[in-house]
């Protein structure tokens, strides 16, 4: 079985193909370039760089497989949550590949494609604890197999890469924030030092719960910063990174451990912990949640980095997972700007309906 993927939800232009024995025979990615100008995304601009890449991306990647559009199996496109501009344009291409070659649509929640990464890479079973940590998500969930998802913990404000990405833009360090920011801490060779120069909060941590805050966290940084008259010392632009990735470990860790004990109550067996999205790149946290996972006997899996930010390889799986169940979908599905993973969680503090 063979599924081309596409992925188009932020400012990464994904093609992959992929198959059901978990064979990568292309795995396409065009970050854009455009944005950090900007210090952020720009919707619009974000589209129109999907639109003048997609046909180019597709071609290359069934030449990169060694096929033909009759030889694949299924198309797996991002269907939400994301901006809805760049998500219309991976649609249209994945629904334009359907209709003329007859080949099955799959719409896929860009967040089922995190959240299913893992066992493209090794034999994970349902069910699983998650957490799925990236710029605009930041969630507990429990994972009992395809399309079945319960959800432990979300934040309440920002997400855990959000707030990296505005750290990062406050000190000067541009974007995308997340791989700046730990670049920095990992250079820092006095934490001690750091941690006491600059003490920051962490929210929510020692609550019952597994829902986390970030907001706090930013309003931080943002008053160190403001406080300095001029530019501030590389020294204490290397000991703020690492204190603030120091903390956003110990939030995610604290909430997770919260979520482990509330999961593993009443259970036969101790399930695997699984670490996702593109916040999990960071090696520094990966090893901060490994070694938790470690003391409650728990087997620690993540995808490997390269398949932790936005990709089109973890949606053409979700694509094959999905596939295999018989889940393929009409011409006339909808696309979504946010689409839960669990639409009976409650809705967080702090959100509104939509945001839910």
């Amino acid at each position: 079985m063979k599924v081309l993927g596409i992925e188009t939800s932020c400012d990464e232009t994904a093609v992959a193909i992929v198959t059901d024995d978990r064979q990568i025979l292309a795995n396409l990615i065009l970050s854009q370039k455009e944005h950090a100008a900007f210090g952020g995304v720009v919707p619009e601009v974000a589209a129109r760089a999907h639109l003048s890449h997609m046909d180019e991306l597709v071609e290359e990647a069934l030449k990169t497989a060694k096929l033909e559009f009759k030889d694949l199996d299924g198309i797996a496109v991002t269907a939400g949550p994301g901006l809805i501009g760049g998500v219309f344009v991976g649609v249209m291409t994945a629904k334009a590949i359907s209709a003329v070659h007859g080949t099955p649509l799959i719409a896929v929640n860009h967040l089922e494609g995190h959240a299913l990464t893992v066992r493209l890479i090794e034999d994970v079973p349902f069910p699983y604890l998650l957490l799925l940590v990236s710029g605009g998500h930041c969630q507990l969930l429990a994972v009992e197999g395809v399309g079945k998802y319960k959800r432990l913990g979300t934040t309440i404000d920002d997400a855990a890469g959000e707030a990296f990405d505005k750290t990062s833009k406050l000190i000067g360090l541009g974007y995308p924030g997340g791989p700046a920011v730990e670049r920095m801490a990992a250079s820092c060779g006095t934490p001690d030092r750091a941690r006491k120069k600059f003490p920051l909060p962490r929210p929510l941590v020692g609550r019952p719960g597994c829902d986390f805050s970030f907001s706090g966290l930013k309003t931080a940084v943002r008053r160190i910063v403001d406080a300095y008259p001029d530019e501030i010392p590389q020294d204490d632009i290397v000991d703020l990174c690492f204190s603030f990735q120091d903390a956003v470990a110990d939030i995610l860790a604290d909430r997770t451990r919260n979520a482990i004990e509330t999961y593993l109550e009443g259970k036969p067996a101790t399930p695997a912990l699984v670490v996702a999205g593109g916040v999990a790149a960071n090696r520094a946290l990966r090893a901060t949640l490994e070694k938790m996972a470690k003391e409650h006997g728990m087997k620690f899996s993540a995808p490997p980095l390269r398949l932790c930010t936005d990709n089109a390889a973890m949606i053409a799986w979700a694509g094959v997972e999905r596939l295999r169940l018989g889940l393929t979908d009409s011409m006339d599905f909808v696309v979504h700007a946010r689409w839960p993973l669990d639409p009976e969680a409650p809705i967080a503090r702090g959100k509104s309906q939509k945001a839910r």
